[in-house]
């Protein structure tokens, strides 16, 4: 499900906590670095599991008002728009996401004070007021509300960044990552996603191939980066003769060692690709002059290493 700067990113994060010491065995540390993997993609399904709570208390609460001693017209007879919302009706009921909701038996038992604060923001919101007074019915609006809904009420709600924080040590940098993941799937949902299909196809190619290709991509560049860490070092220091490698932050040195590891040992992967990779993920986990520094020694080792025909690209236009 993760796509590939996500992959990176979490192979920098193992290569973090490899280099400092704290693991310094390369099969514990990649079975830790897929564990972490699988936390994501937990914390993936969480978001849609919390949709569904917030919604069932939704559901719950129009219910009470309707059986008041004296109930309103409104109370008596509520709009049940969100929740025959399209969205929400095709997660609900999608068996690959009960299933996989299943498999990690959330629970929002000891949290429903939680919900409830997120229900009361929802409920009290002009969107929603605006949503439910509209006149109209369409997938589309439907979707463009759930979107908004997802993002202000769910994925902002500072009670819910707490609790993944608390629960588990791979979500607190793992929120905004999934969170992003979960709005992708919200923009890429059609009328035509049916019960029988599957959440992980609207994100990335869903074969057995594919899968394996992602891990095997996954766990080569995190032992490769290690295996090759102190011929890496030298390729450094060749452009870096005013500072000690020591000297150059740790997240840095990595995300050049990263970088070479693509170049050299990755044909199926263009330059451009892996040099574009890593300076976006630079400008999130590196200062700016950071930024400028990684691209500044990647450039110039880039050069070198094609020069020497170290760099080997198989299939047309993969060197650029």
């Amino acid at each position: 499900m993760l796509g590939r700067r996500q992959y990176r990113i979490k192979v920098l994060q193992g290569l973090y906590a490899y280099f400092q010491g704290s693991e310094q065995r390369l099969d514990v540390a990649g079975k830790n670095l897929l564990t972490s993997v699988e936390k994501f993609h937990e914390l993936y399904y969480l978001f849609f599991s919390f949709i569904f709570e917030v919604a069932h208390f939704y559901e719950h609460r129009l219910e009470e008002s309707r059986t008041k001693f004296f109930p309103t017209p409104e109370e008596l007879n509520p709009s049940r728009k969100f929740l025959e919302n399209r969205l929400l009706l095709q997660l609900r009921q999608n068996k690959d996401l009960a299933d996989k909701i299943s498999k990690y038996k959330f629970s929002w038992t000891e949290e429903q004070d939680m919900v409830r604060k997120v229900h009361q923001k929802l409920k009290t919101s002009k969107e929603l007021e605006e949503y439910l007074a509209s006149g109209q019915s369409s997938y589309k609006e439907d979707q463009e509300f759930f979107e908004k809904m997802f993002r202000k009420f769910i994925v902002k709600s500072t009670a819910l960044q707490n609790y993944c924080e608390e629960r588990n040590i791979f979500w607190y940098d793992d929120y905004e990552g999934a969170a992003v993941s979960a709005m992708k799937t919200l923009k890429l949902l059609s009328e035509s996603f049916g019960e029988k299909d599957l959440l992980v196809n609207l994100l990335v190619k869903d074969t057995n191939e594919d899968n394996k290709d992602d891990q095997k991509f996954l766990l080569d560049l995190f032992r490769k980066t290690i295996l090759h860490s102190e011929t890496l070092n030298k390729l450094v220091e060749s452009r870096t003769k005013n500072w000690e490698v020591e000297r150059i932050a740790l997240t840095d040195i990595i995300l050049i060692k990263m970088a070479l590891v693509e170049l050299i040992y990755f044909p199926q992967i263009p330059v451009k690709v892996t040099l574009n990779e890593y300076i976006e993920i630079s400008k999130q986990f590196s200062s700016h002059k950071s930024k400028l520094f990684i691209n500044g020694v990647l450039d110039k080792l880039t050069t070198d290493l094609m020069e020497e025909n170290k760099i080997k690209k198989s299939g047309r236009g993969l060197v650029t």
